[in-house]
């Protein structure tokens, strides 16, 4: 498959006179959760030819390709990415840190990383995963039957939070590392755990009985969590120079030969 992901990304060089920068697996194949039947969601991040830029005219900064039920393929240009990362997006953030990497050239990649512990808002991203967790809870995990897999759309997040509010960083990816890390031994844990190995090992995870050990935690952070953020306060620097001057440079590097 892989080999695969890696003839779109040519075709989209060539097809938009573009070139790529870096590509990653986003999603629950990121997350370390994925079933049998999960798709590739490839995110990526693409530079184009000065001239692009040298318009009064808005272009359009994204490339998508028709989604399959195997392919899901999209990238941003890197002004996109930039302006997105000065805001501390959460899911540009985890490209950074994903463990899946289909493609990378260049030096810009490595030199947003430096950046990345320096545009950070613990607030921005806590209210993104918050968010997350409450909207797919409050649409999958409330009845006596809920849709199992769900949990891991509401625990992934409310995880996360736990783990900006305990050490104020970007939370890591794999959703065994936030378990790990932020749960102790217990019944809870357990349960969580249990699941995790069934979908992994490619079980149907679709309409049970609610998990209420599972349920009553979240019940609990999510209310814990909305309080919590209330008391944070965060004043950010402006990394603006620093973007441009990576801009700049990145486009230095890939054009001037």
């Amino acid at each position: 498959m892989e080999g695969i992901i890696k003839e779109e990304l040519k075709c989209i060089e060539e097809m938009h006179n573009v070139k790529i920068l870096y590509a990653c697996e986003s999603g629950s194949r990121a997350w370390g959760f994925p079933s049998k039947d999960s798709d590739y969601d490839v995110r990526f991040i693409y530079i184009n030819h000065p001239d692009w830029y040298l318009s009064i005219d808005d272009k359009r900064d994204v490339i998508e390709l028709p989604i399959n039920d195997l392919l899901d393929i999209n990238g941003w240009d890197i002004r996109k990415a930039l302006k997105l990362f000065r805001k501390s997006n959460p899911p540009l953030q985890e490209w950074l840190l994903s463990d899946i990497v289909y493609y990378q050239k260049y030096d810009f990649i490595n030199n947003l990383r430096a950046l990345s512990s320096e545009v950070f808002s613990p607030i921005s991203c806590f209210y993104h995963y918050l968010n997350m967790a409450r909207n797919n809870y409050r649409e999958y995990l409330q009845g006596d039957q809920v849709k199992i897999k769900k949990y891991f759309y509401v625990l992934r997040p409310v995880l996360a939070c736990k783990w900006i509010e305990q050490h104020n960083t970007m939370p890591p990816i794999l959703f065994k590392d936030l378990v790990e890390s932020t749960l102790s031994e217990g019944a809870l844990k357990t349960q969580i755990n249990l699941l995790l190995d069934r979908k992994i090992q490619g079980e149907e995870l679709n309409l049970e009985p609610r998990v209420n050990v599972i349920n009553e935690y979240i019940d609990l952070e999510i209310k814990y969590l909305e309080a919590y953020i209330k008391t944070v306060n965060f004043e950010a620097s402006d990394p603006t120079s620093k973007l441009d001057e990576l801009f700049r440079k990145t486009l230095l590097e890939v054009w001037s030969s």
